[in-house]
This record gives C-alpha cells, structure tokens and sequence, in this order.
C-alpha cells in the first residue's frame, strides 16, 4: 500500500534514526568485524598513554611515515610523525594548499582512568605487602575493588637507565587487585553514600605475602617484595620515586553479546577514537590541506602538563611543518590556527536504558547509530563549552552526508544533571574551527566499557572523510 501524504511527508522532514545494522550487507558486515578485530588486538596491547604511542607509532611507520626530525624540508605528500616524550604523537601528510590556509585535525586522547602508585607506595600491614594508590581521572571507587589489575610501569634510575616493567597481562602473570569488605561485617561500609562505599585511601593494591626468610628482619613481608622486583628488573625502593607506575584492568577486549555486536574493554574512552582517527588517516592519499593526527595525554585531568593538549609543544610541531615546508614567515602560524578545522575525537555517553532518567533521551546518543556530533560539552549553563558555530557543524554535516557516514547528535546527559568537557575548548582558545564528534560508549570510566563494533567502523569512515575535506 503506498504511503499517505502524512507519512511521505514525516519520512521527508522527520530526523528519525534507525540502528545501523538494520539492512547492512554482508560484505559491509563482514568489514565491519574485521575492523572491530584488528582494534581490539589495538586495545589489548596498548593499555597506557605510552603503549598508544609507541603502538600507533609502529602502525604509522607501516604506513611508509618518517619521523619529522630525519626530514630537512618537506612537500606535498610527505607523512611524518613527532613524538613528545613517549606520551604524545603527532602524524601528517602535508597537502597541497600552503599550511598557513589551514590544516584538517583529528585529535583524540590515549590517557584513560586508571590507579597510579604513591611517590612511596610500598608498606606492610598483617601479613601483607601493599601498594598505596592514588587515582588518575574520573573513576566510581567501588568499581576497581576485587577485580584483576596488571602493572604497566616504567622505572627511571638516577642514572638516566630506563626499566620498562609489564606484569598481569601474559596469562603465567601473577596479577594484583585491590580488596574491599565482606559483606558480613560492612554494615557500616554500606550505610556510606555510594561515592564514599570505597574512599581513596582504600584503594590499596595486595602485593604480596611471603616474608623474606630471616627472623631478625623486620618488614620481612615489603623486603620479599622488593627482592623479586629487584632480582628481575633491578628495581630499590627509592626508584619508586622516580617511575611511572599504572595498574591497569587485567581484562581482555571480547566480543559482547550473542550477536558479537558490542566490544567490551577497558580504556576506550578514548582509545577508540585514538585507533579509528589513526587509520583513517593511512589511506587519504595527497589530501587538498595538510591532514593531522593528534593523539594526545592528560585529557582525564584536565589537559595540563608537558604532554598534553595545553602544551606549546603543538605549536612547536605545526612550527616545524612551516619551517620544513619553506612556510614560515610573521603571522603565518596563527593563520594556520585562524583557518583549521579540527574534530575533537571523544567519546560521548551512550543513553543507557537501566537509567533512563540521567539523560535526555531526545537529546542523547544511542548505541549502534554512528558516532556523535555534540555541538558543546561544559556542564549546566555550558560552563567551559566550546560551542561550534552552526556554519562549521553544518560543513561537517555535509562531509558525512557526502561519504555515506551514518551519525547522530547529542550532549551528556540532563542539563544540571553534570556533564564533561574535552580538548575542543583548547584548541578553540587557538582559534581553531573545532567540533566534538566520537563514539558513544555504555558504561564510560568503568574498568569495562562497551562500544558498537558498528559505530567503530563509522567513525573510522568518518574520520577519513572528514582528513580529506
């Protein structure tokens, strides 16, 4: 039966979206899968800002890029990379327009919430060896208790000697985890508000429990410790200060549901957007404007630091493009600023049906549909927003449209109910053209985060598209 004019009319005006696995071919479902795969084996060897870098770095260097410093002067086709203290990777193809009439970026993060060790960590107490913590970005407490946790450390002597140490992920490893109380006795554990059930202080990590054998040694249990991690890495406890050290979800990424149609991992905020605008930039060829890829640290706790966003070591990079390029002169690295357009490849939080009533279901982002463009972040009167003008959300409206990319739009929960920020507003403060767009995730800052393998694949579409113009 044909459709009535009302209904002709609603499927015309009407932004109504329907799941992207709804009539999907074969050969587009079988790229799909394939894509989610080889980003899951991604995501199991690059758990940490470090392993991101030096993983993506690999992938890049595949890909025929050369490191930035081995180049004197660069042209139309170049791919290079810069790394900024093993934490940040800049990569780019130089294209054809001159730099200073903008560049086309994608910048995501590779830090995630995690548990970080004291300057001094290690103690015993009652027949145990334990790690004092304290924890990196936005994390609910209660969900890192009696799970598996791996270390990812780097250790760096006085010397200048580097130790790289890596233990929970081989399934021989020893593993670690952090207790919590039985139920029995936590009458008054759960009569605390759920943010407080498990307090900072009490994400102490069990190390162990063996004393080293000598009577007339105290502490023997903490000296057993630091024996094994000396004999192996030769590691002293005062090395301790000057290390790195990550504990990390033991998990493995895994397929999620009787479908396969969901991935299951820890850290893919923002690791996801990292390995999608990473391969999306592989293949553009020559692109009309010089094309970069960000991928960045300390997003969690708020851009800072050497390694992240709010560093001038960005600038230091496009500098160098325009120097190499024979492109540098007064002005012209803030017109490169004036005339880029940039995404800012962060994830969003999926609309999750158990708690319907912490979003605004109009206005949310949903699980199989595309990856999100989210106009502003902030929290309750958008403070610390950066808003992108309705020209520039239109012109990334059209690059998808263009190339077939299915996506959505939405912003972070209820107004007054909380909200989140990203490195838009940093790179907006550059006078960036910049909008938010990622993948929506169930669960985001859990030690296990879910994704759709469906909206994966389209953002790596969209992200390539968009490098492109």
């Amino acid at each position: 039966m044909e459709n009535t004019q009302g209904q002709k009319l609603k499927e015309e005006l009407f932004n109504e979206k329907k799941t992207g696995w709804e009539g999907m071919t074969e050969e587009v479902k079988n790229a799909v899968f394939k894509f989610a795969d080889e980003y899951m084996d991604y995501l199991n060897s690059s758990k940490t800002e470090k392993e991101i870098v030096k993983n993506s770095k690999d992938i890049l260097i595949k890909n025929g890029f050369v490191d930035l410093q081995e180049k004197a002067d660069l042209k139309a086709g170049d791919k290079v990379f810069f790394v900024n203290r093993e934490r940040t990777i800049f990569a780019s193809i130089i294209g054809e327009e001159a730099l200073e009439n903008g560049i086309r970026m994608i910048a995501a993060h590779g830090d995630s919430p995690r548990i970080d060790l004291k300057p001094n960590p290690l103690y015993e107490d009652s027949g145990l060896g334990l790690f004092k913590t304290h924890y990196y970005g936005g994390i609910k407490k209660y969900q890192w208790t009696n799970i598996p946790l791996s270390m990812h450390a780097t250790f760096v002597k006085s010397n200048g000697e580097k130790i790289e140490v890596n233990i929970g992920e081989e399934e021989s490893d020893p593993i670690f985890t952090i207790s919590d109380l039985l139920p029995h006795l936590a009458a008054q554990q759960m009569d605390r508000k759920l943010k407080e059930g498990v307090q900072g202080e009490e994400l102490n990590i069990v190390a162990g429990s063996i004393p080293f054998d000598d009577e007339k040694v105290s502490d023997a249990i903490k000296l057993n410790v630091l024996k094994l991690l000396n004999e192996k890495y030769g590691i002293k406890e005062i090395d301790f200060m000057s290390s790195e050290v990550e504990f990390v979800p033991a998990y493995k990424a895994r397929s999620l549901g009787l479908d396969r149609s969901m991935i299951a991992s820890y850290g893919q905020d923002d690791k996801v957007c990292c390995y999608t605008a990473l391969r999306g930039i592989l293949d553009i060829g020559i692109p009309k404007n010089t094309a970069v890829c960000v991928l960045t640290d300390k997003e969690e706790i708020g851009f800072c630091g050497v390694t992240g966003m709010e560093s001038k070591t960005f600038e230091y990079f496009i500098t160098e493009l325009l120097n190499k390029a024979g492109q540098n002169k007064p002005n012209a690295l803030e017109k490169v600023f004036h005339h880029s357009k940039v995404i800012s490849a962060d994830v969003d939080g999926a609309f999750d049906p158990t708690f319907p009533s912490a979003f605004d279901k109009t206005n949310s982002c949903f699980i199989g549909r595309g990856p999100t463009i989210v106009k502003y972040t902030g929290s309750r009167g958008k403070s610390g927003a950066s808003e992108s003008p309705a020209e520039f959300v239109a012109e990334v409206r059209g690059i998808f449209e263009k190339n077939g990319v299915m996506y959505q739009a939405s912003e972070l929960g209820k107004v007054d109910m909380g909200g989140g920020g990203t490195i838009a507003v940093v790179l907006a403060n550059r006078g960036m053209n910049v909008i938010d767009c990622g993948v929506p995730v169930l669960s985001m800052h859990s030690p296990y985060e879910i994704t759709s393998k469906f909206d994966v694949y389209q953002a790596y579409k969209a992200y390539e598209a968009f490098y492109k113009g």
